[in-house]
């Protein structure tokens, strides 16, 4: 299978570790930003990285975002006008699936207005997971998956330690489901498919998938 073509407009803190973790897990990366040093650092580990303004539409024409799966536009707070005109060129270029950095509400209306076909906001999704952790103890991860489901990675409560998943009926009693435990062996975490039958042990994280409603009550009544 060939690996995804990507690129990447814009290394700050999020394009970089977004282009480390795409090159990580496959994905063949082409980076570029307007910082020399930036894409110096990018240059060795991305398939390819190159300093141009994106903005100035004869250079961006030049790496042909029409060719690529994906074009994700991670320019920040840094220029919000760059990211608003590099989001209308992608799509003016024949991009088939341009994603673009928000970074508040008015920026993500005109991002809409001008053609993207997803909007990102890393700030305002790590601030509403960080918030699931603070109030509900237990809580690693919680991400949604669209808009009708979330994941969440969940500590075993004590409640549940020494008792079976068909013991537990949680799909009954709260509309979730658990997909997988990430159990400790032999001093790392090993993800396994759950057996209705097994008892949970002290230590296992939970991977349940369900409505968001049905998430935050159980996390409620725990």
């Amino acid at each position: 299978m060939q690996a995804p073509q990507i690129l990447i407009v814009g290394l700050g803190q999020f394009g970089m570790a977004l282009t480390r973790s795409l090159v990580a897990h496959g994905g063949e990366v082409l980076a570029i930003d307007r910082n020399p040093l930036r894409v110096e650092e990018a240059a060795t580990f991305a398939a390819q990285a190159l300093c141009l303004d994106a903005a100035d539409e004869v250079e961006l024409q030049r790496i042909a975002p029409a060719r690529r799966d994906y074009c994700v536009c991670a320019i920040g707070d840094e220029s919000r006008e760059s990211s608003i005109i590099v989001t209308a060129l992608l799509r003016q270029m024949g991009a088939p699936r341009v994603i673009a950095r928000a970074t508040d509400a008015v920026h993500e209306r005109i991002l809409t207005l001008v053609g993207a076909h997803e909007i990102i906001n890393p700030d305002r999704a790590a601030g509403e997971r960080m918030a699931m952790r603070l109030l509900h103890r237990g809580v690693l991860e919680m991400l949604p998956l669209g808009e009708d489901l979330v994941i969440t990675e969940l500590s075993t409560p004590t409640s549940f330690v020494g008792r079976t998943l068909t013991d537990l009926s949680l799909p009954k009693r709260f509309q979730v489901t658990v997909v997988a435990i990430r159990r400790n062996k032999g001093g790392r975490g090993v993800l396994i498919l759950p057996s209705p039958h097994d008892p949970l042990e002290a230590g296992d994280i939970l991977v349940i998938v369900s409505p968001p409603s049905s998430a935050t009550d159980l996390l409620a009544r725990l």
